[in-house]
């Protein structure tokens, strides 16, 4: 499947726990005051890739100990980011988990989730989500993996079974 990408980070230490493969989705309609990717805004920026691709380049890695799915916006693009985190899961060399920030709330996604849009379809492959638009007033340097207090690291899966948000600290 076809995935338009702002750009990838091999191995990153700051977008979730351990060693990360990051990939920066392009395109968001939030446009948040102090946002910390604004060249990722533009839906027709970037590159298209393919998810075949990005999907060799992340299981060649045995130090990695997760994906993380950045912005831009990923829930602008679930269908592809759902294919391949399902795969990245499926994957038996070694364990990976996936994170996913997102301006939206985890309220608002499972409350406009349809067939078309595919939230739930991402939401299902995600261990952790990191939600909420960045608030430039609420902006902290102490949070781990978030930009402003205002957003939340959620267990997905205890969500999902819990039918609420289920909120952890960041291992």
């Amino acid at each position: 499947m076809e995935l338009r990408i702002a750009g990838t980070v091999g191995e990153s230490i700051v977008d979730g726990p351990g060693f990360r493969f990051t990939i920066f989705t392009q395109g968001c309609p939030h446009g948040c005051e102090g946002c910390h990717n604004p060249q990722t805004h533009d839906f027709n920026g970037g590159i298209v890739v393919d998810t075949d691709q990005l999907y060799n380049e992340i299981i060649k890695d045995p130090l990695l100990d997760g994906v993380t799915f950045s912005g831009g916006e990923p829930f602008c693009q679930c269908k592809p980011l759902a294919e391949l985190a399902g795969r990245i899961k499926a994957f038996h060399g070694f364990p990976l988990n996936v994170i996913s920030f997102t301006g939206y709330t985890y309220e608002y996604l499972i409350a406009n989730a349809n067939a078309e849009n595919g939230y739930m379809e991402l939401l299902s492959q995600l261990d952790y989500l990191v939600d909420g638009p960045f608030i430039l007033s609420q902006r902290s340097l102490e949070l781990k993996f978030m930009g402003s207090r205002n957003q939340r690291f959620i267990d997905v899966q205890k969500s999902l079974k819990e039918g609420c948000a289920v909120v952890t600290e960041p291992y």
